[in-house]
């Protein structure tokens, strides 16, 4: 079987995670057909081809995909019924649109963790604030919206009665909070073939604040049987799923030394941008190996590794102003990512960082001193 170059590869969505999935098919000399309803989206400069249009429409999302030879995401939020249709007429959609219609919904896809024997939290749907206060034995829990919730955005911790208020009056679940000692990450890909590879796993580190993460260490030094645990629990997880592609499952280690799976990404993540410059294949490149059909890439650590999210300064707005970025860049070891996002604002994932060499304890101390030294401002 040869490699055929000459695919259209359309991918749904146009912001950094496509930007750098692209980066990677430049490799493959692989074609890429762009949309995203931001006219300016960092994709829009280095697809082959860019249609600003909107991803949730069904009629804009089908005239889209017919173009294409094979069609991916790298946001869960698009026109689910429009992939569903094309890949009726014979158009490759990869992650396939079952496992997009059940991530895309927490609540399915909670129910589908529960289903099929995946431990995760327990948790309550809700249609409303005012069914939390007949869910108060789930509280001390976090109320989080079924759809359109990214990066933080819909998701309130509800600590008490008295915080109820705090909740969303739309359709959500209370899950009750888990008392974790830390929270990990296993990226794991299937191909077509069903041959799978995860990621060794890795550690991360929310902002208190903007509740994404900050910070993320590999490899991480949980023992052994843990890291082998989440492993399997991240293959059982894509193969329940029947899904070709990549999958990010985010896990909770519990103060008993349990796992709990807490959510998963049917795409390329936020969790496995270290891996462009930290292990062998990147995450990007797996992911292309993967809906492509192509043997899977060592997963690898080739050096200990901290990612750094550049996030927008709180209190600014507008052109974005990257301050201290000269003096980060006479670290050894240290590669910058910019989104190529023109305006910024607080908290808005700009570019990310990351820091490679041999001592994970030195590259910590050192990501948190290059944290403070690039700020974002306009």
């Amino acid at each position: 079987m040869s490699f055929d170059p000459n695919v259209k590869l359309g991918v749904l969505g146009g912001g950094q995670l496509g930007r750098m999935m692209i980066q990677s098919a430049i490799d493959f000399n692989l074609e890429i057909k762009s949309m995203d309803p931001d006219p300016n989206a960092p994709c829009k400069s280095i697809a082959h081809e860019f249609i600003n249009g909107d991803i949730k429409d069904y009629d804009q999302v089908m005239a889209f995909g017919l173009t294409c030879d094979l069609i991916t995401v790298e946001i869960e939020n698009v026109n689910i019924e429009a992939l569903e249709e094309l890949q009726r007429v014979g158009k490759k959609v990869y992650p396939q649109p079952h496992v997009l219609k059940t991530i895309k919904d927490k609540g399915i896809q909670k129910k589908f963790y529960v289903d099929n024997g995946i431990p995760t939290s327990e948790f309550e749907l809700t249609s409303s604030v005012s069914d939390i206060h007949s869910l108060t034995h789930l509280l001390p829990g976090v109320h989080k919206l079924r759809t359109d919730g990214y990066d933080g955005r819909g998701v309130q911790v509800i600590k008490s009665k008295d915080d109820i208020s705090k909740g969303f009056d739309r359709p959500a679940l209370i899950e009750r909070f888990v008392d974790y000692e830390r929270e990990i990450s296993v990226i794991v890909a299937r191909n077509k073939s069903g041959n799978m590879a995860t990621y060794p796993v890795v550690e991360l580190e929310y902002h208190p604040e903007a509740n994404l993460v900050e910070f993320l260490f590999s490899p991480s030094d949980l023992s052994e049987d843990i890291q082998e645990k989440a492993s399997e629990l991240a293959k059982k997880t894509i193969s329940a799923l029947d899904m070709v592609g990549l999958l990010a499952v985010e896990m909770f280690v519990t103060k008993k030394g349990n796992l709990v799976v807490n959510e998963c990404a049917p795409r390329t993540h936020n969790s496995g941008h270290h891996s462009i410059e930290g292990n062998i294949t990147s995450q990007f490149e797996q992911h292309l190996r993967a809906i492509l059909d192509l043997p899977l890439g060592k997963t690898d650590v080739i050096g200990a590794s901290v990612m750094i999210n550049l996030l927008g300064e709180e209190g600014y707005t507008g052109v974005a102003q990257y301050e201290g970025l000269d003096e980060a860049l006479n670290i050894d070891g240290l590669h910058v990512h910019l989104y190529g996002k023109k305006l910024t604002k607080p908290f808005r994932k700009m570019g990310h960082i990351t820091l490679v060499g041999n001592d994970l304890s030195a590259l910590k101390s050192l990501a948190r001193s290059v944290k403070e030294t690039i700020k974002i401002k306009a």
